[in-house]
């Protein structure tokens, strides 16, 4: 089965090919036949009731320094092609929702990964709301005074942006630090949204897990453990990728949300979690394949395309006459 899938992306020149979760789903489309093009969300356009991209044939390989080659741009109507993969970094702005809003004319007739309606309605610090008990003691709010209160509950906090990503603004508070009103005035000036404040866990510095689900069913974890002096696990801002197992815990957690991912057509999912705790489920492009690859000898993409490829012969795709 050949399918004509195209990525929406980022620029896949600026891509470490040695860690984007892109780069490998590309190379294993490749790998099945699938003929690829690339388009930046940019490109994407709704005309007279029809989405188009100015997209660019595309194939990959692992070669350092010359990981890809691109054809001519042409003009293709979503609408032709078989699958859609979503794959641009946030920030989750008005424009990341925009782009759900217009992907969401083609699906599911053109399967889009993961599905529009269901990456907007999950943002990754608001969705995870929705299963009591998993997460840790939560505040979303404007509210200074709410604010000030929950410090006082939990003393030691983290404060950051409520659709913030990659660990950008993201805050450890001490219970004698004397910052927390100014740094809330700075996220007042730099953000219209709500606040999200946690009780710090102390667990983090033994590392913040990436789980990888796929269909609703883990496929495997990375440990991301912060460098010293850093409250923030992420590795861009240079935490360690460890070898690690699931606990049971973690498998609880799994099984508890599980079934919602896969009912909502979110195929490839990466949640985080710190101790007993989740802290975030991330549905928008979520990465870690690359590290769990390695760890565990296995190639998570083939699960992730022999999902989209399932769901894509379930639906009995229909090309427009």
């Amino acid at each position: 089965m050949s399918l004509a899938v195209a990525i929406q992306m980022d620029p896949v020149e600026t891509i470490n090919i040695d860690a984007d979760s892109t780069f490998v789903l590309g190379l294993e489309a490749q790998r099945r036949g699938h003929a690829l093009f690339h388009y930046g969300p940019r490109q994407l356009f709704l005309r007279d009731g029809r989405v188009y991209a100015r997209a660019r044939p595309m194939q990959l390989r692992r070669e350092r320094g010359n990981h890809f080659t691109m054809g001519a741009e042409q003009t293709l109507d979503l609408a032709t092609l078989d699958i859609v993969l979503m794959r641009q970094d946030p920030p989750f702005d008005m424009a990341y929702i925009t782009a759900t809003h217009l992907l969401e004319h083609i699906h599911p007739a053109t399967l889009v990964v993961n599905d529009p309606v269901h990456v907007r309605n999950a943002p990754e610090k608001l969705f995870v709301t929705h299963f009591p008990g998993l997460m840790p003691p939560t505040l979303i709010t404007s509210d200074r005074a709410e604010v000030i209160e929950f410090r006082k509950e939990h003393g030691d906090i983290i404060i950051k942006p409520l659709f913030g990503n990659g660990g950008a603004g993201v805050f450890h508070l001490v219970p004698a630090d004397e910052n927390l009103n100014a740094l809330l005035e700075l996220f007042t000036q730099l953000y219209r949204e709500p606040v999200i404040v946690q009780r710090y866990l102390p667990e983090v510095r033994e590392g913040d897990k990436r789980i990888i689900l796929v269909d609703g069913e883990p496929m495997g974890a990375v440990m991301r453990v912060p460098a010293a002096g850093e409250a923030r696990s992420n590795l861009h801002v240079g935490g360690k990728a460890i070898k690690t197992k699931m606990t049971n815990r973690e498998r609880e957690i799994c099984e508890a949300i599980g079934p919602a991912l896969k009912s909502r057509g979110l195929v490839f999912v990466g949640i985080d979690v710190i101790g007993h705790h989740l802290t975030e489920i991330n549905v928008t492009s979520p990465t870690g394949i690359q590290e769990i690859n390695r760890f565990d000898g296995v190639q998570i993409e083939t699960k992730i395309w022999d999902a989209i490829e399932q769901r894509y012969a379930e639906g009995g795709k229909r090309r427009p006459t």
